[in-house]
């Protein structure tokens, strides 16, 4: 499938450039980003997490995009669809997920962008129901989650790729069904209308 590329009002959702390799490094290795993680990320490992991503969206046509402003073009971060591994409690299953560089937080790009990932996914895919966890002590990413439709289930789990005696292994469960999305009313409103969902080569 050739890889999905799309824009949202203000972003550019897109497969990933060589050229983004050294500013998701450096927010994959900024402690503020990764907060609510079990450590930053050394650019070795960032580096192959991107190939992996590359390299999904290349094959299936849909995975973690890269994230840029229309407009000035910079890089701001990654959002998207993922298939997890490891034996979640819920698996199989598709969860959306995003990290943005603290220079673009509070601007309301995180949910356009993940407004626009759950119409693809849901519009585009046909994928049936998408999810999204997180720490239990993470109220930003809890509160896009809310602000993109997203149900909180109530049930909460341990990440088994979380420290045992961490204070982060505790998640919640949040999940949206296809039907549900169709039901918003205010999705129009998170994710404009964007005529140019387009294919483009990977």
């Amino acid at each position: 499938m050739p890889a999905i590329e799309f824009d949202t009002q203000r972003l550019r959702l897109r497969q990933w450039r060589r050229a983004d390799y050294e500013p998701l490094a450096d927010l994959n290795a900024d402690p503020k980003v990764m907060e609510y993680f079990p450590s930053i990320q050394d650019r070795k490992s960032s580096e192959i997490a991107v190939e992996k991503w590359q390299a999904e969206i290349a094959e299936r046509g849909w995975g973690l995009w890269a994230v840029e402003r229309r407009d000035t073009a910079e890089f701001i971060g990654f959002v998207g669809l993922h298939v997890p591994s490891g034996p979640l409690p819920f698996m199989p299953c598709v969860e959306i997920g995003w990290r943005l560089a603290t220079a673009h937080w509070g601007k309301g790009f995180a949910s356009e962008a993940a407004a626009g990932a759950l119409q693809v996914g849901f519009e585009r895919l046909q994928i049936p129901e998408i999810v999204s966890f997180t720490t239990i002590l993470n109220r930003k990413s809890r509160a896009v989650m809310t602000r993109i439709g997203m149900r909180d289930t109530g049930v909460t789990f341990q990440h088994p790729q979380v420290p045992l005696k961490s204070p982060l292994r505790q998640h919640c469960l949040f999940l949206l069904t296809r039907d549900q999305w169709r039901e918003l009313p205010g999705r129009a409103i998170v994710a404009p209308a964007f005529p140019d969902v387009k294919s483009a080569a990977g």
